[in-house]
């Protein structure tokens, strides 16, 4: 897993390449939402191989990408970063907020942690 972070561009690349599986850099032009210009996606592209999230194979004379980190990776990094960088490292602050923001209901927290307590070993 990478510790490093995204830029919005550099996410959104790399939500179409999760998506695709893989993909040449027109695919991945195509597949974007907002149109970027074939220079800034593999300009991109490249800053991503560079940060370890992309890998590429050359077929003919074009690069085909793959992601290197699949999504819930990344999301768990994030959500680590997240919850240490505003919620002082505390998931219960980072719940907290949640529910005291109305973002989340006292339904919604039961249902949190009955899938905690499914998953959770007994042992302690």
């Amino acid at each position: 897993m990478s510790p490093k972070t995204l830029t919005k561009a550099e996410e959104q690349i790399m939500q179409v390449l999760w998506s695709l599986g893989k993909g040449f850099s027109r695919d991945i032009l195509d597949a974007l939402e907002n149109k970027s210009h074939q220079n800034t996606v593999g300009t991109i592209l490249k800053i991503l191989q560079d940060k370890g999230f992309v890998g590429a194979n050359l077929v003919g004379r074009n690069h085909e990408y793959y992601p290197l980190i699949t999504k819930e990776e990344y999301s768990k990094s994030s959500v680590k970063s997240l919850v240490k960088g505003y919620f002082d490292g505390s998931f219960s602050n980072m719940v907290s907020f949640f529910v005291k923001e109305k973002n989340m209901s006292v339904e919604d927290l039961e249902k949190v942690l009955q899938q905690i307590k499914r998953q959770k070993p007994t042992n302690k």
